[in-house]
């Protein structure tokens, strides 16, 4: 199985960088990962909602467009299903079962387009608070690791 996390954004801080290397320096051995970064919609400085939308639609466009056509559609999603750790290593169990390639998809700052929403196999949520995006890469490449962890009986993963 091959993992491809399409991400709206670039030009992340170090501190950010240097999270995700370790995590997928770890993870690289057990499942195969990269870290695609797509280039955000061009924004004004004061925005309409029709503005808006029509980012999310552009940033939409090129997450599909970056899509492998096999590949299933993860996308983070506020509003999405809430895993814990051992339920998120059983879907990916799943996934490796079957042979599925999974893009995994962080979306821009103002949202995902309903288009989107509506592409996606999977919507999964986090959390319930607003994360920022930096830290949504360290925080899902290091819950993909805990849970590959899992799945290959590693000692990393303490939960119950």
């Amino acid at each position: 199985m091959k993992l491809r996390i399409l991400s709206i954004g670039h030009k992340m801080p170090s501190w950010v960088q240097t999270g995700f290397q370790e995590y997928l320096k770890r993870i690289l051995p057990m499942m195969s990962v990269e870290m695609v970064e797509l280039p955000p919609a061009k924004r004004s400085k004061n925005p309409s909602a029709a503005d808006i939308e029509k980012y999310k639609q552009t940033e939409a466009a090129t997450i599909l467009a970056a899509k492998h056509p096999k590949e299933q559609l993860w996308l983070l999603e506020v509003k999405g299903k809430m895993l814990s750790t051992e339920t998120l290593s059983d879907k990916l169990s799943i996934a490796m079962q079957d042979g599925s390639d999974i893009a995994l998809v962080i979306g821009g700052a103002d949202g995902v387009a309903n288009s989107l929403l509506q592409a996606a196999d999977f919507q999964w949520s986090l959390s319930d608070l607003t994360l920022p995006h930096p830290l949504v890469r360290v925080i899902l490449i290091e819950q993909l690791y805990r849970a590959m962890s899992i799945i290959n009986n590693h000692p990393y993963h303490r939960g119950g």
